[in-house]
């Protein structure tokens, strides 16, 4: 499987997916238009170890929430990605049986070695 969850509006999703080439062969998802299904978080939660690793502490909402003084459960990270897209940490890429998750440059750069750039 070839996809990339992403924001459509977000700018570093548009610049990372101009980097790796455009991704043309990849299956889109902007998951502000189509939201994140139980069964792709579970999913995902397995090719990257945990829900925390998915989840993103940069969201606008992670603080106004009063989550940055809770200590957050694996559940409770699932449960809150689902309930929210904008704490999923973006972008999401799946090559074949990889996952690589974020805007890290390292996590960038593994990208565009596993697609052979």
């Amino acid at each position: 499987m070839r996809k990339i969850y992403h924001l459509s509006s977000c700018l570093t999703c548009q610049r990372i997916i101009k980097e790796l080439g455009g991704l043309e062969d990849f299956q889109m998802q902007n998951i502000k238009e189509e939201k994140i299904k139980a069964k792709q978080i579970d999913e995902m939660k397995k090719m990257a170890g945990s829900y925390e690793a998915l989840f993103s502490r940069r969201s606008m909402k992670y603080r106004p929430m009063g989550l940055h003084e809770k200590e957050i459960s694996e559940k409770e990270y699932r449960k809150l990605i689902l309930e929210e897209y904008t704490f999923l940490k973006r972008p999401v890429i799946i090559i074949d049986d990889e996952i690589f998750v974020g805007n890290a440059k390292k996590v960038v750069a593994a990208a565009k070695e596993k697609i052979g750039l």
